[in-house]
């Protein structure tokens, strides 16, 4: 007697974790459809998205083995969320990225170089991540370079002279010059370096914080358009990642940080959905081949990343594989950094490359202009 009610009461709770893990799901798989400007909450679904996928199909193969037919819930929600599944993982295992670009190609690198601060608070360890993280990027070759949180300093002190790391190999840039200290002489923001000559910039500014900039470079006969962005952050701090733990062991304090987490997620999913709707107005205004590299600060699963790459072309999701996170830091799934071209490019390769120098990991591809 006790037995059977054990297994009840054992088949009453597997029914209903598995029933909100679809519920859940099916809530996440909206997420593409409401912008979080207005519906914040539901960027807490996007970003349990993997986690979601993989406890679906553990169900999907308990259900198999010992109720067959309770299977089909799983299967059916997967089906009907199929474009959250085609978005988290890549299936194109492609070559690693080689120090020398085949011929006719435009090798793109995008990088959030972390403000150049690398993972050390030695100064002099520093100063040396910051020639090491320059070399890193320079070994590839790349045409154009897109970096998010670089920073430079006027002056002439070439320890804080980032520009001058680049201006051989790289004779045009364009700065947003988005944060500005000590009367303009301390500069952060985006930037774009290009080999090729640049025809023309641009530069869109957020309602709040950082911008989203653009140049367009000749290259031969072809104007290409690239844009570079940094799109809003939880900005969590130190004390942020302590509340977590918190609420991970139920700390007394646990209450407290999680409000104080869920107002800054809050903050920010609210506006990347507006500046997701500024991004994909220019995008749709570009007259030329297009490129778009950021930290958007989003995983795939967003509003923000459905809204922006629209029909646009994933490099990851072209010529990648596994998960791609591309953020070390709180959990394995954070694939936030972006490389998008729309359809007059092929994508030809797609590598990350991991130097340890950054919280983020630098993305490399290959594109060609199709003709």
């Amino acid at each position: 007697m006790a037995t059977s009610f054990f297994r009840r009461v054992t088949k009453t709770l597997i029914v209903i974790l598995n029933l909100t893990i679809v519920l859940l799901f099916l809530l996440a798989s909206l997420s593409p459809f409401l912008n979080t400007a207005k519906w914040w909450m539901i960027g807490f679904t996007g970003l349990m998205a993997p986690y979601l996928i993989i406890g679906l199909i553990l169900f999907i193969i308990f259900w198999l083995i010992v109720k067959p037919k309770m299977a089909l819930i799983s299967l059916a929600a997967l089906l009907i969320g199929f474009q959250q599944v085609n978005v988290v993982f890549a299936w194109r295992p492609g070559s690693a990225v080689s120090e020398r670009k085949p011929e006719g190609l435009i090798r793109v690198v995008s990088w959030n170089i972390q403000s150049f601060n690398g993972f050390t608070k030695n100064q002099t360890a520093r100063k040396l991540a910051r020639t090491e993280l320059v070399e890193s990027i320079l070994k590839f070759e790349p045409d154009v370079v897109c970096l998010q949180e670089f920073n430079h300093k006027e002056g002439g002190n070439p320890e804080s002279d980032n520009l001058s790391l680049f201006r051989k190999a790289y004779p045009y840039h364009h700065f947003s010059k988005d944060y500005m200290r000590n009367g303009g002489e301390y500069q952060s923001g985006c930037i774009i370096f290009s080999k090729y000559p640049i025809a023309g910039t641009g530069k869109v500014k957020y309602p709040v914080a950082e911008s989203l900039i653009y140049a367009d470079l000749v290259k031969g006969k072809d104007t290409i358009r690239v844009f570079n962005t940094h799109l809003q952050s939880f900005k969590f701090k130190e004390a942020d990642y302590s509340d977590l733990e918190r609420i991970r062991v139920q700390d007394d304090e646990g209450l407290r940080a999680s409000k104080n987490i869920v107002r800054k997620m809050r903050l920010a999913f609210k506006r990347r959905g507006v500046q997701a709707g500024i991004v994909k107005q220019e995008l749709d205004k570009s007259p030329y081949p297009s490129i778009i590299c950021g930290d958007f600060n989003d995983v795939p699963n967003s509003y923000t990343y459905f809204h922006i790459k629209g029909i646009w072309q994933d490099a990851f999701l072209k010529k990648g594989f596994g998960i791609g996170r591309s953020f070390i830091a709180l959990a394995p799934t954070l694939r936030i950094d972006y490389i998008l071209a729309n359809g007059d490019f092929t994508v030809k390769l797609f590598d990350m490359v991991d130097e340890g120098l950054s919280d983020h990991i630098m993305l490399v591809s290959d594109l060609q202009l199709k003709k």
